[in-house]
C-alpha cells in the first residue's frame, strides 16, 4: 500500500503543503513524531497510526524528511510536482528499499545526510564521483 512518512514538519505552513500535495496526489501520509524516529521503517510503515510503544531516540534529527513506500510512477510525480508547485523544497527525501526498511529513520538520515555533503563536496560515493 501506498505511503509517506514525513519527519519533522513542525512548521505548520510547511506541513499543510506537503499534506496538500499527499492529497492531490491520493497518498495517505503519516507524521511521525520525534520519539518513534528510533524504530525501523518497516515498522513504521506497518504499524497503525497511534499504535506500537513509542521508543526514544537517542538524538532525534531535526531536519524534515520525506519517506515514500510503494507509490507508483503517477503518484510519485504527482507528488514530487505537487511540491514544486507549491514552492516547497524538501531536500531529504528517500523511496524504501528491502535494505532501508530494516534501518530506523535516525539511521537513513544520517546516510542521505551523508551522500548530500559527498554530492556538495564533490566526494566519492559508493565507488564513483558524483
Amino acid at each position: 500500500m501506498a505511503r509517506v512518512l514525513l519527519f519533522n514538519f513542525t512548521q505548520e505552513e510547511r506541513r499543510k503543503k506537503v499534506r496538500a500535495a499527499l492529497f492531490r496526489a491520493g497518498i495517505p501520509g503519516r507524521d511521525i513524531p520525534p520519539e518513534k524516529q528510533g524504530r525501523t521503517l518497516g515498522e513504521l510503515l506497518t504499524e497503525e497510526d497511534g499504535a506500537g510503544q513509542a521508543e526514544e531516540a537517542a538524538e532525534p534529527f531535526r531536519e524534515e524528511l520525506i519517506v515514500m513506500h510503494e507509490l507508483t510512477r503517477n503518484q510519485f510525480h504527482g507528488f514530487l510536482d505537487g511540491l514544486k508547485r507549491a514552492g516547497l523544497a524538501v531536500p531529504l527525501k528517500a523511496v524504501t528499499t528491502e535494505t532501508n526498511r530494516t534501518w530506523t529513520a535516525k539511521r537513513l538520515f544520517t546516510e542521505l545526510s551523508a551522500e548530500r555533503e559527498a554530492v556538495a563536496g564533490g566526494n566519492r560515493i559508493h565507488g564513483r564521483k558524483e
